[in-house]
């Protein structure tokens, strides 16, 4: 595909053919069900998202830049270029750990695909007298989905091990193809879109530890997706063989290794088609999903045996070695974003509250006396029979409970509770909706937001739902 043209079927051709053929047809109902799903839940999150010093911080750059006002800033009561947009939106869709998960490829795919469909529909309503159908919405986030997470579960652990965040990485890939959808380019200009996006991926996991600019990863993929696929429009070219090139490829510069099979999987001749949509799960608590088996574990045993904080001697959550290695260095309380991401405190605030939201990640509580101290009856270590069952095992968690009047009492979560084969109700997510949405938007428009996404799929026109979501 040197000089705009394709010359191979490697797996960036095979994907850019896949997102740029994939029409709504093509979507069987439950995969269209679940999206709608991911649409509520992701603008829950960039509405709460909205909210927090640091995309107001993002939000304040970009209208210090200025530009064709285009697209909206959900939350907020200004419209910016389409890029700045995305920029912001996908800052605050991943800007307090509540966006969905895929396990295997470790990325939120609804904080970027959301912003992105939504916004890029905003340009399209610009230049054209027909609305933009939710069904394209629908259909530009089944590609960037499914791209995207064939390509990071072909990287797996081992990109989060050598230090990369999958979000700043294999993000640009759910914008590219995601954009590149919405704007109906063909194969080999999706290919090109892929290409130029995955070049411009980057994220340490260092963030984690106190950073804001952790949250800032999902914008800047977002960004990157968005200009990887205007440029791609242009003519402008990007690496052929992104996904697979043996030197520089994505896989091999991530992960170190090149599972072609998995970045494929389904999309081959002869294969059966597996929705990787499917296999994305949703967040009940405002943390890391790696810790979240470790959390519903400890909220069995306490349940389970009516065991309150104070009856607790000690805890010990035996987890996988990625786990140990993300979630369990010592805690300190530099930020909200180190304490979402901690075992130990997610644990403690699990023990103390019965539950870790909102309300479990202020300033003031992440230096709570009551939390810290509680913290030193917490240990951790990795659990060889949980590494023997494969990456598939990655959040399972088994946790002990020490109580003082001697007893010890354990419980094993192999699947966290929102994961797709222990799932949430349709009812718990508009809850979660309901907690997030409100606060910004008042009861009247949350509810009128909701009812618009259930039936996105028949709407002529996303215009309405644009409205709605400027606060």
């Amino acid at each position: 595909m040197k000089d705009g043209t394709v010359a191979t079927d490697g797996p960036t051709v095979v994907l850019a053919d896949f997102a740029a053929g994939l029409s709504f047809d093509d979507l069987p109902p439950a995969v269209v069900a679940h999206l709608k799903l991911a649409v509520l839940d992701g603008l829950a999150c960039c509405l709460h998202g909205a909210t927090l010093p640091w995309t107001r911080m993002v939000a304040d750059l970009v209208d210090a830049d200025g530009g064709t006002p285009e697209a909206s800033l959900i939350g907020m009561l200004r419209m910016v270029p389409v890029a700045n947009a995305v920029l912001v939106n996908a800052t605050a869709g991943h800007a307090f750990e509540m966006d969905d998960i895929h396990r295997d490829a470790i990325t939120h795919p609804n904080s970027i695909a959301v912003p992105v469909a939504l916004n890029m529909g905003e340009r399209l309503l610009g230049t054209r007298r027909a609305g933009v159908p939710g069904a394209l919405v629908l259909t530009a986030m089944a590609a960037g989905y499914e791209v995207a997470c064939r390509v990071g579960a072909a990287a797996g652990t081992d990109l989060l091990l050598r230090g990369f965040h999958p979000q700043g990485t294999v993000g640009p890939l759910v914008a590219a193809a995601t954009a590149a959808r919405m704007m109906g380019l063909d194969a080999a200009a999706t290919a090109n879109a892929l290409g130029i996006a995955g070049s411009l991926g980057a994220g340490l996991m260092a963030a984690q530890e106190g950073a804001m600019v952790k949250r800032l990863h999902s914008g800047r993929a977002a960004e990157a997706g968005v200009r990887g696929a205007e440029l791609a429009a242009k003519g402008f070219t990007g690496i052929s063989d992104m996904v697979e090139a043996e030197y520089g490829g994505f896989l091999a510069a991530f992960a170190g290794t090149a599972n072609i099979d998995r970045a494929v999987q389904g999309l081959m001749p002869g294969q059966d088609m597996q929705w990787e949509v499917l296999n994305t799960g949703f967040k009940p608590h405002a943390t890391v999903t790696s810790i979240h088996g470790a959390l519903d574990a400890l909220r069995a045993v306490m349940t389970d045996n009516d065991l309150a904080a104070e009856d607790i001697a000690g805890i010990t959550a035996h987890v996988s070695h990625a786990t140990y290695v993300h979630c369990a260095w010592p805690y300190k309380a530099q930020s909200i974003t180190a304490a979402q991401m901690n075992l130990y405190y997610g644990l403690a605030v699990i023990a103390l509250d019965g539950e870790a939201f909102t309300a479990q990640f202020t300033d003031d509580r992440i230096k709570d006396p009551k939390v810290l101290s509680f913290i030193d009856r917490i240990q951790a270590e990795t659990d060889p029979d949980i590494d023997a069952q494969g990456p598939g095992a990655r959040h399972m968690a088994r946790v002990t409970v020490r109580t003082k009047d001697g007893r010890e009492l354990s419980h094993t979560e192999r699947n966290r509770r929102g994961s797709p084969e222990n799932p949430v109700s349709a009812a718990d997510l508009e809850r979660k909706y309901d907690a997030l949405a409100t606060p910004v938007l008042g009861a009247a428009k949350a509810a009128k937001v909701k009812a618009f996404v259930a039936d996105l799929d028949k709407a002529d026109d996303i215009r309405p739902l644009m409205n709605l979501l400027t606060a």
